[in-house]
């Protein structure tokens, strides 16, 4: 591998990705003799509720110290139960239960917030405990379903096509590129990255450490609510559970994808491209014919080796360039304490 190309793909660490989409889309079209750009576009809609999952998953990850929101998966189940009660089958609602999908992933972003930022709480510990809240949310609601009955446009926006491309796959692709340049371009961007590579650094810059993290867990929970909206429009309905694949999958995509484990760094094009290899390795595990079982042994493995992967990688250039300041700094790392 040329020099030219290496420094390239460290700045631009999607294309490990997109490179994987391509080479298993090509594999299981000699193998299946049937994949097309059709059938590509098929896994595409699939990826993109990944895609909108891991957007949010990303702006977490991104604060640094290891933050994962593993709430994900909780409010997706509870949004598409919320929707059915609040919509009840009728455009003339939809307003009233996309306001509740937002108002919802409002209320538990901002208490995920006060658990870490204000309770200092390590965010994988809190965002589990609310996990089990919602759940239980979750059951009640369930009992309160009188019947399943989607929206004919929320069917539409979340299954429907506009010249054979899926609408989903649209807004997947739109939310990717308004991301690339919030990360870009804007301060809450710049503010984001500084935050997690250096959260001393970054408080005697200035900078508040504790707003900027609380909004990357209420972004997280608001686009898992909006996803688990749209996922019950295009399934047709709510089941317990239903938001537990995302879990791991969104974690693997934004990692995958090149965002650092560590923080720091993020790319939301490689979430995109991480979010189609994923759904590409679980149809060619459904092709091969393994049962479920072993298709969940086969994810966790690759989830797996994915982290341990992005763990050496990102240990490499951080131990190489332990900054003096940092240890310098270190009592305003205790003064900050926000995990």
């Amino acid at each position: 591998m040329n020099a030219p190309f290496s420094i390239w793909a460290q700045r631009n660490r999607w294309i490990w990705s997109a490179i994987g989409v391509l080479l298993l889309w090509l594999l299981l079209s000699v193998v299946t003799n049937r994949f097309s750009l059709s059938s590509l576009s098929g896994i595409v809609l699939s990826a993109s509720f990944l895609t909108i999952v891991g957007i949010g998953q990303m702006f977490v990850v991104t604060t640094g110290r290891g933050n994962i929101d593993l709430s994900v998966a909780s409010v997706i189940t509870l949004s598409a139960f919320v929707a059915l009660l609040t919509i009840k089958g009728q455009d003339a609602n939809l307003v009233v239960g996309v306001l509740a999908a937002i108002l919802l992933g409002l209320a538990v972003g901002v208490l995920n917030s006060l658990l870490v930022v204000g309770l200092r709480i390590p965010a994988i510990i809190a965002t589990l405990a609310t996990g089990y809240v919602l759940a239980t949310a979750t059951l009640l609601s369930n009992k309160a379903i009188a019947g399943f009955a989607v929206s004919p446009a929320l069917k539409y926006l979340a299954s429907g096509r506009i010249e054979g491309v899926p609408i989903m796959a649209i807004i997947a692709i739109l939310g990717v590129a308004a991301t690339s340049l919030v990360l870009r371009y804007t301060v809450f961007g710049q503010l984001l990255s500084a935050v997690g590579q250096n959260r001393a650094a970054a408080r005697l810059a200035g900078i508040r450490n504790g707003p900027v993290i609380a909004s990357a867990f209420i972004i997280s929970s608001v686009l898992a609510s909006l996803n688990g909206l749209l996922l019950g429009a295009y399934i047709g309905g709510a089941f317990l559970e239903m938001g537990q694949p995302y879990l791991l999958q969104s974690i693997a995509a934004v990692v995958l994808g090149g965002t650092l484990i560590f923080g720091g760094s993020a790319t939301a094009v490689g979430t995109l491209f991480a979010s189609i290899l994923l759904i590409l390795i679980v149809t060619t595990m459904q092709i091969v014919g393994l049962p479920p079982g072993a298709q969940d042994i086969v994810q966790g493995i690759v989830v797996i080796f994915v982290l341990a992967l992005a763990g050496r990688q990102a240990l490499a250039p951080r131990s190489s360039a332990e900054p003096a300041s940092d240890q310098n700094s270190s009592a305003a790392l205790a003064k900050d304490g926000s995990p």
